[in-house]
């Protein structure tokens, strides 16, 4: 499947699902699931259906999830190792989202 252009992609806060989803074309590419406690975001699991992965399907739903949160204030626990290695490889523009004494514990470093 060739690669779905910007505006036929849709990240959305589903907040009765607890989740981040991202749309292609309408048709559900995949999600991040989280858990709300203001001012705690814990991000638990990202799944990206296997006809839309290699897409960069996954990187533009945590980038809008993450930017949504710092846009809400929220503090981002990052269990999903999806969440954490995104978080990781983007520390510049998304490591003050983490908590800093927690860092260590989720191997998030500058």
């Amino acid at each position: 499947m060739p690669p779905p252009t910007a505006a036929a992609v849709a990240v959305l806060d589903v907040l009765e699902r607890s989740r981040f989803e991202v749309r292609v074309d309408g048709e559900l590419a995949g999600f991040a699931e989280y858990r709300l406690r203001p001012p705690l975001i814990a991000f638990t699991h990202t799944l990206i259906d296997p006809r839309f992965e290699g897409q960069g399907l996954a990187t533009r739903l945590i980038r809008a999830a993450l930017s949504e949160a710092r846009s809400a204030g929220l503090v981002v626990l990052p269990f999903c190792p999806f969440v954490r290695s995104y978080i990781a490889g983007h520390t510049a523009e998304y490591l003050d989202l983490a908590p800093g004494d927690l860092r260590d514990a989720f191997e998030l470093h500058a």
